[in-house]
Parts: structure tokens; sequence; C-alpha cells
């Protein structure tokens, strides 16, 4: 215990208790408010109630930072779209999941697919963002295989349609108020041949 009048300790434990989950959120509210450009590690510090230099402690500068900001969002996408698929066996599933995770984590989102924005060959990343992919292509499986076409293929198709998507609806260009249907009646043109789990089909299909 500190003696009165004694210099308090440079090392003390913090009061947060998990001081690094709790910059990772004060950076995705500024992120989600202001964009990266505007975020900073003395920022987060002033937000946290810390020292400046408690960030650097724990990510190093603002790439450590928002290298553990995607690797945690490649870790949350990967166990939406495999819920997703476990949960209903459907294709078209796992997309509106897709859309459902970036249209509800924006921060997220955008850090994730910015390799400038972090170090790629971050282990923690690497392997986070592994899962991802294998979340997606696992159940492009049987889709390519009802239209006699190739995983990979079809695993592109759907990212590129469903992150798309996301995107415009992100971006503000889409009008529609609810992304998630917006996912299943788009995203039924592609899925609508990846067996009979993936319905609904286009309208006059039914």
């Amino acid at each position: 215990m500190t003696s009165p009048g004694a210099t308090p300790r440079a090392d003390r434990p913090y009061h947060h208790g998990d001081l690094r989950a709790a910059l990772i959120s004060a950076a995705l509210t500024v992120i989600a408010e202001q964009g990266t450009a505007n975020l900073s590690l003395r920022e987060l510090a002033r937000r946290a109630g810390v020292s400046h230099a408690a960030p650097a402690h724990h990510f190093g500068d603002k790439t450590g930072l928002l290298t553990a900001i995607a690797a945690e969002g490649f870790r949350m996408l990967a166990e939406a779209t495999s819920a997703a698929w476990q949960r209903t066996g459907s294709f078209l599933e796992v997309g509106v999941a897709y859309v459902r995770f970036a249209t509800t984590h924006p921060a997220h989102f955008t850090v994730m697919f910015r390799p400038d924005l972090h170090r790629t060959g971050d282990p923690v990343l690497s392997e986070a963002r592994a899962r991802a992919r294998a979340a997606l292509e696992n159940p492009a499986g049987p889709a390519a295989r009802a239209v006699g076409g190739d995983t990979g293929t079809a695993g592109l198709a759907a990212w590129a349609l469903m992150h798309g998507l996301a995107t415009l609806w992100l971006t503000g260009n889409l009008a529609d108020p609810d992304p998630e249907s917006l996912a299943r009646a788009v995203g039924s043109y592609l899925f609508m041949t990846g067996g009979a789990s993936d319905t609904p089909a286009p309208p006059g299909r039914r």
C-alpha cells in the first residue's frame, strides 16, 4: 500500500479492468464517428482516462491497434457466418449473415478490408482471416456442386455480391432500410441453384 505523501507508482494497475478491450471499444467509436484518419492513440488514452503511454503499451502504434481491430472483426465474422450455416444449412443465409455483420459492425468492417491500415502479415490477423475465409468456403462447396461449378468461384461470387451490397448500403447508396431483407432478395438470384435450402427464389420463380 502506498504510504501518505508517497509518489504513486507509474506501473500501478489500471482501474478499467480490461484496458485493451476498453481502448479497442473507444477506437471503434472514433472510427464510426470520424473515420480512421482522425484516430490517434493520445485521443484514445484521453477517452479511456489513462496515460498517453497506455495504448502504445498494448498496441505499439496506431497500425498495431488497427491490426488488432481487423483480427477481432475477422474472428467475429467467422463466428457469425459459421453459426448461420450450422443453424440453417443455407448458403444464402450465410450471405445474409455477412451483410448483417457488416451493417451492425461498420467500424470493424471498415478496417478489415483496408490492408493499407494494418500489418497484413501479423500472425493473429492471418489466422483470423483464414477462419473467416473457411467459414465462407465450406458452405460454398455444396452450392457449387449443385450447379457443376467449383467451390472457389462460388465463394468468390458470394463474397463479391454480399460485400458489394453491404458497402453500397453503408455508404448510403441504397435507400432500403432493411439490409438483411435486401440481401435475401438480391442473393436469391445467385443462390437459387445452391440447393433446396437456399430459398426464397426470385419473384416469378416461386
